[in-house]
């Protein structure tokens, strides 16, 4: 007996002492910390609100090239492809006719120019006659002047009359010397007219570009350009690819926000590659099905990596706002028409800010009015939240 009530006594005695170190190591009641919340700076900065249009890459210049006369096609320089340069020679015309009216052009012209000579040679004996009708004229006049009676008037007369049809048939012969002379000018004129037309025999590229198609082949017969026709009159077609045009449509309340020389960033996708153009010219009417405005943005294509066809988004900037006091969007508390923000003070207190905004982009906002720069305004989740109420801020910076 006197085992066992030892035995127990050293139970109830351990389960005593165990139950003191427990209430001895029992923790006391803490305050709560103040909740941990995600604040941003309002801070100054480059705001710009851009819009993304698709379009179609297209050339800044694209033509068909005829020929100006008709001819068989001796030789063709070029095929699918190729980049020429401005005036580079693309193809040779045949044309026999041509050097027909050339042959007759030029003895035209040498026939002229012997009327020329006859002219002047009728000009130099009408002036002699007319010389010694009127000395003999001068001379009658002279004699009956001294010697009145001696020669009878009706010689004198015959003599004026002699002198006056020498002076008329010299005026004739200049009238038909400046006739002959215009006769050379005019045969020059089909000398030259003949010239012109056969030098379009040689086709020539009008600006600098890349060969896209090509309809003929060498011995064919190419009509004039000038037929009524439009089948088959283009030699090759020609793209001017080193600079390519976007025609974007920009909506409506955007339009008046567009100036020509501003520059658009363009990205396409099948290159995985950015590229820079600029705005050139705008149509200056919207469409009035689309609402749109057709602005045109030429891209520099020096080394031919665009391709006309090639889809494109252009990022064109609409309204910029240079350093200028902002706030992460998402720290916006818009109730009831009213935005406000939740600031954090000194004191680590929250306080409701009304505040003016102005222009948005999409993660940043442009504060007008409201808010001082470094104010720390709530980003998040704000519905936990009461004005006054003590919270821990954790800068995340400005987004």
């Amino acid at each position: 007996m006197n085992r066992v009530w030892t035995i127990a006594g050293i139970v109830c005695l351990a389960g005593l002492c165990g139950c003191n170190r427990q209430e001895k190591a029992a923790p006391k009641a803490e305050a709560p910390k103040p909740p941990l919340v995600a604040v941003a700076p309002a801070v100054p900065m480059d705001l710009e609100r851009t819009e993304t249009l698709a379009a179609e890459f297209h050339p800044f210049q694209i033509v068909e090239v005829h020929a100006k006369v008709a001819g068989y096609l001796k030789a063709i320089y070029v095929d699918v492809g190729d980049r020429v340069t401005e005036g580079q020679s693309l193809a040779i015309l045949e044309v026999p006719e041509l050097a027909d009216e050339m042959s007759r052009a030029k003895a035209a012209t040498s026939r002229s120019g012997a009327e020329v000579d006859r002219e002047n040679e009728e000009l130099v004996r009408a002036q002699a006659a007319h010389q010694a009708a009127h000395q003999i004229y001068l001379r009658l006049e002279g004699v009956a002047k001294a010697r009145p009676n001696l020669i009878a008037q009706q010689e004198i007369d015959e003599a004026m009359a002699r002198d006056r049809v020498a002076e008329a048939t010299i005026s004739a012969a200049k009238a038909a010397l400046a006739a002959a002379q215009q006769g050379v000018v005019v045969s020059q004129a089909d000398v030259a007219k003949t010239e012109t037309m056969n030098s379009y025999a040689k086709i020539t590229a009008p600006f600098a570009g890349v060969i896209t198609k090509r309809y003929a082949d060498t011995g064919a017969m190419i009509p004039a350009g000038t037929a009524t026709t439009s089948n088959g009159l283009a030699l090759v077609q020609l793209s001017q690819n080193n600079l390519l045009r976007l025609v974007l449509p920009v909506p409506e309340a955007d339009v008046t926000k567009i100036h020509i020389g501003e520059s658009v960033q363009i990205r396409v996708k099948a290159l995985d590659r950015n590229f820079q153009g600029k705005v050139t010219r705008f149509a200056d009417t919207v469409n009035m099905t689309t609402r749109t405005m057709d602005t045109q943005v030429d891209v520099p294509n020096p080394s031919l990596a665009l391709i006309p066809g090639m889809f494109a988004e252009a990022v064109i900037s609409i309204e910029k706002r240079p350093h200028t006091l902002s706030i992460p969007i998402d720290a916006l508390n818009i109730q009831n028409g009213a935005t406000s923000a939740y600031v954090v003070g000194p004191d680590h207190k929250i306080a409701i800010h009304p505040i003016k905004v102005g222009l948005e982009t999409p993660d940043r906002v442009e504060v007008v009015s409201g808010l001082s720069e470094n104010d720390l305004v709530v980003i998040g989740n704000r519905s936990q939240l009461a004005v006054g109420q003590v919270v821990q801020p954790k800068i995340m910076g400005a987004k």
